[in-house]
């Protein structure tokens, strides 16, 4: 077995999450349904160093800026950073080395939860700052909980997300109810914010009471972050996924959360519209807006980020 294909396997009597430290990633998630059987419930791909030829983040980890930053262009406390592009222009998920396609330490590990660490040295894909990232995972019950820590050695950006895409039964997911407690979402071109801060009311953009989500690749604004968020907060309902026979509840403690349909995929083993990424976070291309959370982390802080995946038989 190479490193690129070491799972870790983490068990409780109704989910069993196969780790990958490669991008500290879910590389499988099965869970019982109503009749005691496994199910499926995360896309992934064969093998785990499959995921170094795919451009898709299945079950990963992201950073050090989940999301996009226009440009490439970073500035902390008055310098410029230029980080590569990799997105029509702009940096996706940390640029095209992100933290998806390093292999992390393992740090401990047990039948039901493991820490996995990750040291991005200064300059790493152009952000300033050695910083040192913890990923711990843990299964309870039918909760997935997932928690990061980071900090550096100096000012810096920091914001992470986890990239699992969910399917809860069939071939497509296309054909979920999904349920979104937002009352806003940031408009976008060419997945960048414009800026705005946008009423979901009358718009397709409106899932609060549930529907079929359609072809999203949209951030939200997570209720009760409207007017203020501070790191650390409680865990807010963020979306509920119904499915198949199956309820996925998603809760977490960042601000924001992008919503995904896979529209795009256009090779095997998955074909367009066949999972939905639910990705908590910090608000895309934080360096332009102020006004927005703020994705600066300096030293003597911690980033943190924690959420909360709970499969359910649907009842």
């Amino acid at each position: 077995m190479t490193d690129h294909e070491q799972l870790i396997e983490l068990h409780s009597d109704d989910l069993h999450l196969a780790l990958a430290p490669l991008g500290a990633r879910v590389h499988r998630l099965r869970a019982r349904d109503g009749g005691g059987a496994w199910r499926d419930v995360v896309l992934g791909l064969p093998r785990v160093a499959d995921h170094l030829d795919d451009d898709r983040y299945l079950g990963s980890t992201v950073g050090r800026h989940a999301n996009r930053v226009a440009r490439g262009e970073l500035v902390v406390d008055g310098t410029t950073h230029q980080l590569p592009t990799n997105d029509r222009g702009h940096t996706l998920h940390g640029g095209p080395d992100g933290f998806d396609r390093r292999t992390w330490t393992v740090v401990a590990s047990g039948p039901t939860s493991a820490e996995l660490e990750l040291v991005s040295p200064d300059g790493d894909q152009g952000f300033p700052g050695t910083v040192t990232v913890r990923a711990r995972f843990e299964v309870r019950d039918r909760t997935l909980r997932t928690s990061y820590a980071a900090t550096t050695d100096a000012p810096t950006v920091v914001s992470l997300s986890s990239h699992a895409y969910y399917r809860l039964g069939g071939e497509t997911a296309a054909d979920h109810e999904l349920t979104l407690h937002a009352d806003a979402y940031l408009p976008v071109t060419d997945g960048v914010p414009t800026g705005e801060v946008a009423d979901v009311a009358g718009t397709r953009f409106d899932l609060r009471s549930g529907g079929r989500p359609g072809d999203l690749d949209h951030p939200f604004v997570v209720r009760g972050c409207e007017s203020g968020w501070s790191p650390g907060g409680p865990l807010r309902e963020v979306a509920r996924l119904r499915g198949h026979g199956l309820v996925l509840e998603l809760a977490a403690d960042q601000p924001g959360v992008q919503v995904y349909t896979a529209g795009a995929f256009d090779r095997p083993p998955h074909a367009p519209y066949a999972g939905i990424a639910i990705e908590p976070q910090l608000h895309p291309d934080t360096p332009h807006h102020p006004e927005w959370p703020s994705a600066v982390l300096r030293p003597g802080e911690t980033y943190r980020w924690t959420s909360e995946v709970t499969i359910t038989p649907d009842r």
